[in-house]
């Protein structure tokens, strides 16, 4: 199985993050290294958290 480079807690923190500091998504993005893609993939399977 693929490790995960980021655990839950740190993706909740990060979606956490652009939600109540109403940050742009892209912007997030690129302070975390990550893609849209995968943030919007975070946001579905992470929404109810």
């Amino acid at each position: 199985m693929k490790k995960m480079r980021f655990t839950e807690a740190q993706i909740i923190g990060i979606l956490n993050e652009q939600s109540q500091q109403d940050q742009k998504v892209s912007e997030v993005c690129r302070k975390h290294g990550i893609s849209e893609a995968t943030f919007y993939n975070w946001r579905s399977k992470y929404a109810g958290m």
